[in-house]
């Protein structure tokens, strides 16, 4: 079956999203690329904080239209001017998420229900919805109104604790990682939330806790101290049993490889694809119990080598010997991965304002029916129009009487997709 005749695995899905920031828009932006009518209800009293405050922006000018991470995870959607602060406009969302297949949000625990936008308020119109609530720590529980950020729940989750030098404060993991880890548990719920609603016709709520979803990551070392009775804290980049282990530097400018040696067998290989100096035919590093209580001086011996070296051309030649290695890629080295580009990953899209960008597509390939590249990320209530007509019948004379009183925003209408041309 060529792509030409494949039907994307969820065209026709309609799904309405009151989120901001990654955790939700992101899973919104996964369904688009399948296919799915993805409607992101906004305004301009109430931006994205991707939109508003979160830099990389086009040329480093503010905007919000401008900024690069929101188009990261905003492809291929579409952007409704909705003003959730006037009456019709809340009306309006109310409509909108009784024809939707799927509600996504992500505000603070209780402010959904009280726009009268709960789950219980709108399955009594639409029975069959799936609606999906994701928070820093889920909508229950005596933290559940915790406020806070990424950097925040990633030190909640016990990831900061492990992060750092065991001499050193610990160290922030960048960015909102754990929303990220929150976007893949929620993209598998609302899969399977809608799964059960084709077999039994019943809708579904899920509260989805980005707290948990961190802690699974942390299995390991939750394991090591309940059955140990240890509790795991920072070692820089060093190993229970592997030395060396670590990154080392390279020829050029912050150019490093990462090489873990696990046992004698690859430590042999290592000195081979090293030429064999005479320091590493030591005593000392013999064995890998010797390696581990002289790993200080051996790593220092290991970067002194390593240091001339281009970091793609010592990952290959330790990989050749077998021996596990790989280059630290940066931001360039990602888009030009050939990997990545091999398997699609990146996809050209133009956005109006940000001009000509790539943008991601999900990581798993369907054989059947494979995600798709939608158009940009839509500039701030691009689709107002298109959205009120299409889904809820609302005429031109009747938009213009919402734009008139603020309930609605409009903006110019692009002709090719939600953001532009893919």
């Amino acid at each position: 079956m060529s792509d030409m005749d494949s039907p994307e695995a969820l065209a026709g899905l309609v799904v309405v999203e009151f989120a901001a920031f990654a955790a939700g828009p992101c899973i919104g932006k996964y369904l688009a690329n399948h296919g799915a009518y993805v409607v992101k209800v906004e305004s301009s009293a109430r931006p994205d904080g991707f939109r508003a405050h979160y830099p990389p922006f086009k040329d480093n000018v503010p905007g919000l239209n401008r900024s690069g991470v929101f188009a990261l995870n905003n492809d291929g959607v579409r952007s409704a001017g909705i003003n959730l602060k006037h009456l019709e406009g809340l009306e309006i969302a109310r409509r909108l998420a009784a024809k939707a297949d799927m509600v996504i949000e992500n505000f603070t625990p209780g402010a959904i229900e009280r726009l009268g936008l709960g789950y219980e308020d709108l399955r009594a119109e639409n029975p069959g919805l799936v609606m999906l609530s994701s928070c820093n720590m889920g909508q229950t529980g005596p933290r559940a109104r915790h406020p806070g950020f990424g950097s925040q729940l990633t030190s909640l989750s016990g990831f900061t604790y492990l992060a750092g030098e065991p001499d050193r404060p610990p160290v922030i993991v960048y960015g909102p990682y754990i929303d990220y880890i929150a976007v893949g548990y929620g993209y598998i719920a609302v899969l399977a939330a809608l799964e059960d609603r084709r077999r039994t016709g019943a809708g579904q709520y899920i509260d989805l806790s980005q707290l948990e979803a961190g802690v699974q990551f942390l299995a390991p070392g939750i394991l090591e101290t309940e059955l140990q009775g240890t509790i795991p804290a920072r070692k820089g980049n060093r190993h229970p049993t592997a030395a060396p282990h670590g990154v080392y530097p390279c020829a050029g400018e912050d150019r490093w490889c990462a090489i873990s040696v696990h046992d004698d067998a690859e430590w042999a290989r290592l000195k081979s694809a090293m030429g064999s100096p005479g320091w590493a035919d030591s005593r000392l590093y013999e064995t890998k119990l010797g390696r581990k209580e002289n790993e200080s001086a051996l790593e220092n011996k290991l970067a002194e080598w390593t240091r001339g070296k281009q970091a793609e051309d010592l990952m290959k030649l330790l990989q050749r010997h077998g021996v596990h290695a790989a280059k630290v890629a940066n931001m360039e080295d990602l888009l030009a991965d050939d990997q990545l580009q091999f398997r699609n990953y990146w996809q050209s899209v133009t956005q109006q304002e940000i001009g000509e960008h790539q943008v991601m597509m999900p990581a798993f390939s369907l054989s059947e029916t494979p995600a798709s590249v939608h158009g940009a990320d839509p500039l701030l209530a691009q689709h107002t129009e298109e959205v009120l007509s299409k889904l809820l019948a609302i005429s031109g004379k009747q938009m213009g009487e919402l734009a008139n009183c603020g309930a609605v925003e409009m903006a110019e209408q692009s002709p090719d997709g939600p953001g532009g041309q893919p």
